[in-house]
C-alpha cells in the first residue's frame, strides 16, 4: 500500500466531521486490507504501518459522561488523554457529538500519558474549564485502554479510516480488566457531503454499520454494577459476530 507520512496526514485531520463505525471479526482484516490496497494510502510512522495507541478517559465519579450515552442523550461529550506511543505524543482531547451526528474534537498537547488525578493537569486547567461540561474538580481518571491502529486515507483525500484491533481495557475504579482480541473496530471519518470509497468495500464484505464506543463498551465490560441495559443487545450481537 502506498505510504503517507504523519505530516501529510495533518492536512486531512477532519476535526469537524461525521463518524461512522463498524465492527467485524478480526479474521476479516486481511481480506479487507487487500480490497483497500488500490485506492487507499497507509499512514507510516518511522517505517511502521501500524501504531500502538493508549487512552485514559476522564469522567465524574458518578460516570456522568457514560450515562449520557446510556440514557440516549444525543448531545454528548468525552474527555480523554490520547497517546500515540510510537510517536511519543499525547493530547488532552474533548470530543463533542451534536444531535445532528456531527463530531467536533478539540485538543491540546500534554506531557503525560496517564494521570492519577485531574490536578496533575495543572497547565491544562484553563482548557478544561473553558470546554468541559462538568466542573473540573469533579473529573477523575476512570478507564484506560490500549490497541493497535492502522490509519488509511483514500487517494481523493476525502475520508480517513482507522482500523483498530487488540483492544484491552483496565477500569481504574473497579480494578477489572478485559480484552477483545477477536474483534476489529473500523471507523470512517468524512465530511458528510462526500461519497465513500470505504463504505462500498464494506458493503462487498457484508460488514454493517454498528455503533461502538470504546469508552462505553470498556466501561460496561469492566464495571458490572453500572446501569448498562443500552449496551446488552450490542454486546450480544458482537459475541455472535466474533463466534
Amino acid at each position: 500500500m502506498q505510504p503517507i507520512s504523519l505530516s501529510e496526514m495533518e492536512h486531512i485531520r477532519l476535526l469537524d466531521r461525521v463518524d461512522s463505525k463498524f465492527v467485524a471479526p478480526a479474521t476479516l482484516l486481511p481480506s479487507l486490507l487487500e480490497l483497500l490496497t488500490t485506492d487507499f494510502r497507509i499512514q507510516t510512522v518511522k517505517g511502521k504501518k501500524f501504531s500502538l495507541y493508549a487512552t485514559q478517559y476522564l469522567d465524574t465519579s458518578g460516570l456522568d459522561f457514560f450515562l449520557m450515552h446510556q440514557n440516549g442523550k444525543l448531545n454528548r461529550q468525552k474527555i480523554r488523554i490520547r497517546s500515540y506511543m510510537d510517536s511519543n505524543l499525547s493530547f488532552l482531547e474533548i470530543k463533542n457529538k451534536s444531535n445532528r451526528g456531527r463530531t467536533q474534537k478539540i485538543r491540546v498537547p500534554v506531557a503525560q500519558t496517564h494521570i492519577e488525578m485531574v490536578d496533575d493537569l495543572a497547565e491544562e486547567q484553563p482548557f478544561l474549564q473553558a470546554h468541559a461540561r462538568f466542573a473540573v474538580k469533579k473529573l477523575c481518571p476512570v478507564l484506560s485502554n490500549s490497541f493497535n491502529r492502522i490509519t488509511l486515507v483514500n487517494k481523493r483525500a476525502t475520508e480517513r479510516i482507522t482500523i483498530d484491533w487488540g483492544l484491552a481495557f483496565q477500569n481504574l475504579l473497579t480494578g477489572n480488566t478485559e480484552s477483545l482480541e477477536k474483534l476489529t473496530v473500523l471507523e470512517l471519518k468524512q465530511d458528510a457531503r462526500s461519497a465513500s470509497d470505504f463504505r462500498e468495500i464494506l458493503n462487498r464484505l457484508r460488514i454493517k454499520q454498528r455503533s461502538f464506543s470504546k469508552y462505553c463498551m470498556g466501561t460496561a465490560l469492566t464495571n458490572p454494577g453500572i446501569k448498562q441495559n443500552r449496551f446488552k443487545a450490542k454486546w450480544s450481537a458482537i459475541n455472535k459476530l466474533t463466534r
